[in-house]
């Protein structure tokens, strides 16, 4: 069965985005600190982190089988021109389907009844491998609700000093988690893995 996870770059003081969604070139900073390319499905967009950091990123692609994310990130990368950068399918969580979608040549799913069938679906199309949903909303959600496994934070030197946390309003507080059961030293970045009990 498919094993959940989020990940996101999160600062030290525990912010995926800064103020008014900012901090974004702090945060992200170390998928361009290196002279190792890890090509995306997007050719315009090419990482180069550390070689540390560039294994960790393919190991990351090559485990995933598809995704979940929120209607916002959605919105905000237009729906990744068509294709998400992993070239995964992704299944959007969301009130309303946008208008234009869905479209036969784009791999997304909207699932309008809520985190649970969004994740099975995600699962579905997974098959082995794993679902990654994204931080914020989506990732506390599935926490709340069971359905998380393992967290993933590519941790940033920075102090964002406030804005989004990775983690917001837990309904089931505290969350005890196991680990860390992996951690990476890259450039810019340790990266941590904490499996969920």
């Amino acid at each position: 069965m498919s094993k959940v996870y989020t990940a996101a770059s999160m600062s030290l003081d525990g912010f995926i985005s800064g103020p008014g969604e900012t901090g974004f070139e702090h945060l992200f900073a170390w998928y361009g600190n290196g002279d190792t390319a890890v090509q995306t499905a997007n050719p315009e967009m090419t990482f180069h982190p550390s070689a540390v950091s560039a294994e960790h990123v393919r190991s990351l692609f090559e485990d995933t089988g598809a995704l979940v994310v929120g209607r916002k990130l959605f919105d905000q990368t237009g729906g990744w021109g068509g294709t998400h950068p992993m070239d995964r399918p992704v299944v959007v969580v969301t009130h309303n389907v946008p208008e234009g979608w869905p479209r036969e040549d784009a791999p997304f799913t909207f699932v309008t009844d809520g985190i649970e069938s969004a994740v099975e679906r995600a699962k579905a199309i997974a098959g082995d491998r794993a679902v990654g949903v994204n931080g914020g909303t989506i990732a506390r959600q599935c926490l709340d609700a069971g359905l998380l496994d393992e967290i993933w934070i590519e941790l940033v030197p920075v102090l964002l000093g406030g804005g989004t946390p990775f983690f917001e309003q837990l309904g089931n507080a505290p969350v005890v988690l196991e680990g860390p059961v992996s951690v990476v030293e890259g450039t810019g970045v340790t990266h941590l893995r904490y499996r969920v009990r």
